[in-house]
């Protein structure tokens, strides 16, 4: 799930002394099913060169000296040390995933200036960019742990390590969690999820899939009538040319979203009520979440599955349109291949292997990952009996890609106590404890320490007959990664 913010947002975006580093060594010759998307637990060589000093982000100016480069695998990279520095360091994964080719330099530069709060905290902060654009988690995992070996190279071992994910980057942090914190015996000694895609990829993105068949019932131009056809599942041909802004002039000639309401066609008002009602999808965020259910299908399926399908729809029971008959006898259906459902599960779903401390951080109306996220990675720890490693927290904000300073700094704080003395945080200790932080950050308190989310269910269909959450155990998770050492089994 993208959560990049918008131009306006990155407001004094860092321009200055940027620096490249050259690339040693890529990875290469692996094999397995999923290529480069997946490799297994092994980090090759940290770094091709060292990091090299920069110009901070213009929030972090003489507040920190911050640090630049490219690791083996060609993945972007930056530090940030304060000058009140801890001791202490927070590792960030991104969100997305992004569809670039390569890695983006500037992207882990921009997600330092953005969570510059964590070094205002006293915390160095380290991120990598990811190797490339496009799907798979345990790269991702991989290339934020191999940010943290850089770090100590360079700068010796944190008195404490903290993983911190946002978004999509939950889901690559709570992988993280799982690939190098399990049983205590890893660097990390506690992860904080914000706004985190906690359902994992076999079914986290079933919401999508019932929005790509919904969406073409109704509006029939993706592909049109004219246009070669393909699945759905595939999201979009392999070879297809379509841009997002190809995208977006479709979903307007259907549902006029952009419009207002006085200007659209009384056909573009009912489609658009019915696949909001349908598929519960706020409108404002439909655009994005027809989007990752175009390119980003097209890019787990063609390029990391090797074009087989991962999702399913069979046995769904679509309701709240105007016609639910028709549309349930209307819309495609089809069924997930078994291997590429597996694949997919042991790239991303959680199997609850956590030993260190987890706090969660949650907008109730988050419009891009679905509060009820929450609920199904409770679920997997409790499947696990670890759900004692986890505390969830949640507020009264409407925003995916940024919540208030003030709550990150409380449970950066809380996160390191809790690690530190064993004194496990909750809802109301969170919420009590706030109010001293937005003394600095005046961006406010928001913490409802009675919520608790409904089930995954109750907010997306699941697949009937299809795979079980969860899909696999920890045990079953290691047994596949031992096949061939480096990828998913053939």
């Amino acid at each position: 799930m993208n959560d990049r913010l918008s131009g306006k947002q990155w407001t004094g975006r860092w321009r200055t002394g940027r620096r490249r580093a050259r690339v040693a060594a890529l990875v290469a010759g692996v094999t397995g099913v999923l290529a480069t998307a997946v490799l297994g637990p092994h980090v090759p060589a940290a770094a091709a060169d060292g990091p090299g000093a920069v110009g901070c982000p213009a929030n972090l100016a003489d507040r920190a000296t911050c640090y630049t480069g490219q690791d083996a695998n060609g993945a972007s990279y930056a530090i940030a040390v304060p000058e009140n520095w801890n001791g202490s360091l927070v590792v960030h994964a991104h969100g997305g995933p992004d569809l670039g080719a390569g890695s983006d330099p500037e992207r882990a530069v921009g997600d330092l200036e953005r969570w510059s709060v964590m070094v205002d905290e006293g915390y160095a902060w380290a991120g990598s960019s990811y190797r490339r654009g496009g799907y798979g988690t345990r790269m991702a995992a991989q290339d934020t742990e191999n940010v943290r070996r850089l770090f100590t190279a360079r700068f010796g071992t944190p008195a404490k390590t903290y993983v911190h994910g946002q978004s999509w980057g939950g889901n690559v942090a709570a992988k993280v969690v799982e690939m190098y914190g399990a049983g205590g015996r890893g660097p990390y000694a506690g992860a904080l999820l914000t706004n985190g895609v906690l359902g994992g990829g076999s079914r986290g993105y079933d919401y999508r899939v019932d929005l790509r068949v919904v969406y073409q019932y109704y509006c029939r131009n993706l592909p049109r009538p004219t246009e070669p056809r393909y699945p759905l599942w595939e999201g979009l041909r392999a070879d297809s040319t379509l841009t997002g802004a190809g995208l977006r002039a479709r979903l307007q000639e259907c549902t006029g979203y952009t419009s207002d309401p006085r200007d659209r066609t009384s056909l573009q008002q009912r489609n658009l009520d019915d696949i909001l009602a349908v598929t519960r999808v706020p409108e404002r965020t439909l655009e994005s979440h027809l989007r990752f259910s175009v390119f980003t299908f097209r890019d787990i399926v063609h390029n990391r599955l090797g074009g087989r399908n991962p999702f399913g729809n069979r046995g769904v029971v679509y309701s709240g349109s105007h016609d639910d008959a028709a549309l349930n006898a209307g819309v495609e259906r089809f069924s997930a291949d078994p291997s590429a459902a597996r694949d997919l599960s042991w790239d991303s779903d959680i199997t609850g292997d956590v030993s260190i401390p987890v706090l969660t951080l949650h907008a109730i109306d988050d419009p891009t990952a679905f509060v009820e996220h929450e609920a199904a990675y409770r679920a997997s720890l409790r499947g696990a009996h670890r759900d004692r490693y986890l505390v969830q927290s949640f507020t009264r904000e409407s925003e995916h890609s940024g919540l208030s300073d003030a709550e990150y700094a409380t449970s950066v704080a809380a996160l390191d106590n809790w690690a530190r003395t064993g004194r496990k945080p909750t809802p109301r200790s969170l919420a009590a404890a706030c109010p001293a932080h937005d003394r600095r950050y005046g961006t406010g308190c928001f913490y409802q320490p009675d919520y608790l989310p409904g089930p995954y269910a109750s907010r997306v269909a699941p697949r009937p007959g299809g795979l079980r959450w969860p899909v696999l155990t920890a045990a079953g998770e290691r047994a596949l990664s031992r096949i061939d050492g480096v990828g998913i089994a053939p």
